[in-house]
């Protein structure tokens, strides 16, 4: 059944679930919650509701947290939050235990549909029910703050962390580098990127993806450039789509310095796609180079 309902075959899942019935298998409520999460995943809100009466009604279990968490993301992704609270009431009234996660999924939910002033009560309501803020909680918290454009109050929870010994993660500091690219802030960005070590948080390939990305989007070609340096110093390589904007932009730009340093960074690690060969190679024509464009082919054959 999780296999089936992995990858998205919910018709087989239903198959399984009632096969085990007919061979007098019982399900338990690990079955019952593998086939709910697998339709809330799926669009599929109505049955897994369905589902979850007749665990409670026919076969006298009740839900875990792992069965509400699914059914509040369900109700969440449509936006549907009356939903979501009756469900974690409902948690609290058969005294299920409330984890961390419920919570964070109300929280991203709140900021999505413009209720932000409604996170703090849940956030005393967690401290209330005993249930600690973890580093989930945090980061819903900030991606909430960074689609507000409300940079400063992101960066407050990010110094909260650390103060209340919850150790940022890398995808804490993404998040924030993300929103910041976004937005354009690309020098408070790359600001928090260089700050990354001093939290003890090492930036990993989503980090300089990320910021490369937003300098191409800008079109700071020349500083993209620049961090495609570092990148593969670090082993790491930006994405295709991100890398032809950049020597699309070079090349438009004229920068030939800053286009064949990107190059030969490129060339050190084979990493150079079809489409990148193809714009230098017709920049050389254009510049009737054709010495360097036959070179060029004859690297490209060889590759």
């Amino acid at each position: 059944m999780n296999v089936c309902c992995s990858s998205g075959d919910l018709g087989n899942a239903r198959e399984v679930f009632d096969e085990m019935r007919k061979r007098g298998v019982q399900p338990n409520v690990v079955s019952f919650g593998t086939l709910i999460n697998g339709l809330c995943a799926n669009g599929g809100l109505d049955e897994a509701f369905r589902m979850k009466k007749i665990m409670e009604r026919d076969f006298k279990m009740k839900g875990n947290a792992f069965v509400y968490v699914a059914l509040i993301k369900g109700v969440c992704k449509v936006d549907d939050l009356n939903a979501a609270v009756k469900l974690k009431d409902e948690m609290l009234r058969k005294k299920v235990e409330l984890d961390s996660a419920v919570y964070s999924t109300l929280i991203s939910a709140y900021f999505r549909v413009g209720r932000k002033d409604e996170v703090y009560g849940l956030l005393n309501e967690m401290e209330k029910n005993g249930c600690k803020c973890d580093t989930v909680t945090f980061n819903a918290l900030m991606h909430g703050y960074c689609q507000e454009k409300d940079f400063d109050s992101a960066f407050r929870v990010l110094d909260e962390m650390e103060v209340k010994g919850c150790k940022p993660d890398v995808i804490s500091c993404n998040v924030i580098i993300r929103g910041l690219c976004n937005d354009g802030k690309l020098r408070e960005a790359s600001e928090l990127l260089d700050d990354m070590p001093r939290r003890r948080c090492k930036p990993d390939v989503v980090s300089y993806r990320i910021y490369f990305d937003g300098l191409c989007k800008a079109m700071k070609f020349k500083e993209a450039a620049v961090i495609l340096h570092e990148m593969i110093f670090k082993g790491y390589v930006p994405r295709d789509t991100s890398l032809n904007e950049l020597f699309h932009g070079l090349i438009q730009e004229g920068d030939r310095e800053s286009l064949m340093r990107a190059l030969d960074n490129m060339a050190s690690v084979n990493c150079i796609s079809k489409e990148v060969w193809g714009m230098m190679i017709s920049m050389m024509c254009q510049q009737d180079n054709l010495s360097n464009a036959y070179g060029l082919v004859g690297m490209l054959l060889m590759e």
